[in-house]
């Protein structure tokens, strides 16, 4: 199967308050974009247009040799995949997803590839206590999927639902790049959405369906500093708990910190308040002792590092 994708990245964040790309905010060693597009090449995609917009310079300077297209002005989702039409004429499925989803994972993806075979749309969604400024994902009686509402557009009655769109979806390519011809901009924001093409597709007798995710939390998305800090910690505690199934012993994972590029031989001991970044490698049998700061660092079979040692290599 040919795998599309692409990675939607030109908003400015207004809700971070800062003046840098919400997209180039770091998690742990790397800029959150860096995740989701490394979610993206492990599932095997063999095509990704990333929409870049505000600070599209640095966006690209920060991602070197990837295929970019600018969005500008920024006119809505549906606005950003039009921007891709270097994909038109490619066959297969197209993957959608924002690029500030840090903590999707391949296997998620490739899921959703698999469930998308037979369909011109599949989407994600997830469960929610509260939908809050999410879209919601109507059914009828029966369950069958119908549309998809975002929440400005909501009645009171539709906000009650706890259903939500995740913002990943997954296209037939030909269906997506026919169908965004047909989208408007009359709605609330007057923007282009590319949820109204779950409506336009079915519509045209296509079929579309939404696929509840059993982790909704690999599909939080990241709009303030407050849920910057929660897509890190969830990124830290799997990095960790990944590490101690392999039989590395963190005495505090609350208080480590290790790069997904860190290399951990065995019999290794990690104490509490340490990091360990970048393309660091710790050999078999060796103690990081507390305090310690460690970036590109290789520390030898056996070695006991710290306490406080701060290793920094340009490597």
């Amino acid at each position: 199967m040919n795998k599309n994708a692409i990675v939607l990245a030109a908003g400015k964040g207004t809700r971070m308050k800062s003046e840098l790309s919400k997209l180039l905010h770091p998690i742990i060693d790397r800029p959150m974009l860096a995740y989701t597009l490394e979610a993206i090449d492990q599932a095997g995609v063999n095509r990704v247009v990333i929409i870049d917009g505000y600070q599209a310079e640095q966006v690209e300077k920060a991602f070197p040799g990837r295929e970019f297209a600018l969005q500008e002005p920024q006119l809505g989702t549906g606005h950003a995949v039009m921007q891709a039409q270097s994909l038109k004429d490619e066959k297969g499925y197209t993957l959608v997803i924002n690029g500030d989803g840090p903590c999707i994972q391949p296997e998620t993806l490739n899921f959703l590839f698999d469930q998308a075979q037979g369909s011109a749309l599949t989407l994600m969604s997830c469960i929610f206590d509260e939908g809050a400024h999410y879209g919601r994902i109507l059914r009828d009686e029966n369950g069958e999927f119908l549309a998809i509402r975002e929440a400005k557009d909501c009645t009171e009655e539709e906000k009650k639902v706890n259903e939500i769109n995740a913002g990943v979806y997954c296209f037939n390519n030909e269906d997506l790049f026919e169908s965004l011809q047909e989208l408007t901009s009359s709605n609330a924001q007057n923007e282009y959405y590319l949820t109204d093409l779950v409506e336009i597709l079915k519509g045209k007798g296509k079929k579309v369906k939404a696929i509840p995710i059993e982790d909704p939390d690999e599909l939080q998305g990241i709009n303030d500093p407050i849920e910057l800090y929660a897509a890190y910690s969830w990124v830290k505690d799997r990095i960790n708990q990944n590490w101690m199934k392999k039989g590395v012993q963190i005495v505090d994972p609350a208080r480590t910190v290790i790069g997904k590029d860190v290399v951990i031989g065995h019999d290794v001991i990690i104490h509490p308040n340490t990091e360990l970044l970048g393309s660091t490698v710790v050999g078999d049998y060796a103690e990081i002792l507390p305090g310690s700061y460690l970036k590109n660092a290789d520390v030898q079979e056996g070695e006991v590092v710290g306490p406080n040692a701060i290793r920094v290599s340009g490597k």
